[in-house]
């Protein structure tokens, strides 16, 4: 009897290991050659062993070796009767279908850094080429007149750091000080124009940066006085009741609206610095 369920077990798990349908014949045969020729089987009637093998192909209809887990469980348990040998022939290993899809491989992640909101370093390659002198000549003056060293750079949009620059309106100098404004805050035109010494033109032109500052308390209207007229400026602020350049920009001339715009952009690009930031300094010999 115990022969019997060995090659019963035999059989089935034989079987059980095949997805596709048996040679019946083929399987006898390799189980006489493996299992048969080393048991005692004298007292097995193989056309009985061989309508066994029948009766149980007709139960494998399946296509897939999972179907077939049940009469595997009954293999399974068929195999601590034999011996070593055969229990590792009839042994095999069904992997567990995988039901769970891959996840995506996802990109590596990105340090992204945030953008900088200061303004660049200010740099003296692309300064103009007479920048060099007349700023470091002129900043001292400018702070001892209490006014911001940074507004030198007025000499950028008014004459390029020319000295000797003249306009058809009569504006000449660094500053371009027009003769009134020049004769107002000291400087001689005759018998020679003061307003062509850049010395004696910067700090005539940062005492009156300084007067106008004080009288409109905002570097904006300040410099679009400079450039327009002080009357026209402050007409302006009393008709439409305003304080702040903004305000009165598009009644100023096409000139002006520029102008101030202009002049904050060259501040801040060669110093870093916005008009708003700018505040009146105490004269030095104050």
């Amino acid at each position: 009897m115990k022969t019997f369920k060995l090659i019963l077990s035999v059989l089935v798990a034989a079987t059980v290991t095949r997805a596709e349908s048996l040679d019946l014949d083929e399987l006898f045969q390799e189980i006489n050659d493996t299992v048969l020729t080393n048991l005692d089987v004298s007292n097995i009637d193989e056309a009985k062993l061989r309508d066994l093998s029948r009766e149980l192909q007709k139960e494998f209809h399946g296509e897939h070796a999972v179907e077939l887990a049940p009469i595997r469980e009954a293999a399974t348990a068929l195999l601590p009767l034999m011996d070593e040998d055969v229990a590792a022939w009839v042994r095999t290993v069904i992997e567990t279908p995988k039901l769970e899809l891959p996840l995506p491989a996802l990109p590596p992640p990105r340090l992204i850094l945030p953008q900088p909101v200061w303004p660049p370093r200010p740099r003296q390659a692309n300064w103009p080429a007479d920048a060099r002198v007349y700023v470091r000549q002129l900043k001292p003056i400018f702070v001892a007149e209490g006014v911001p060293a940074e507004l030198v750079w007025l000499a950028e949009v008014e004459s390029g750091f020319q000295p000797q620059a003249r306009s058809r309106a009569g504006a000449a100098g660094l500053f371009q000080l027009m003769p009134e404004t020049a004769e107002l805050m000291g400087l001689n035109l005759r018998p020679v124009d003061d307003r062509l010494v850049p010395v004696k033109s910067g700090r005539a032109a940062a005492q009156y940066l300084k007067y106008l500052h004080d009288k409109f308390g905002d570097w904006a209207l300040a410099l679009a006085a400079y450039n327009s007229g002080e009357g026209r400026v402050r007409r302006l602020l009393e008709q439409y009741r305003a304080s702040r350049f903004d305000e009165i920009a598009d009644r100023l001339p096409p000139e002006t609206q520029v102008y101030v715009p202009k002049v904050e952009a060259t501040i801040l690009r060669r110093e870093g610095v916005a008009l708003s930031e700018l505040s009146p300094v105490l004269r030095a010999r104050e």
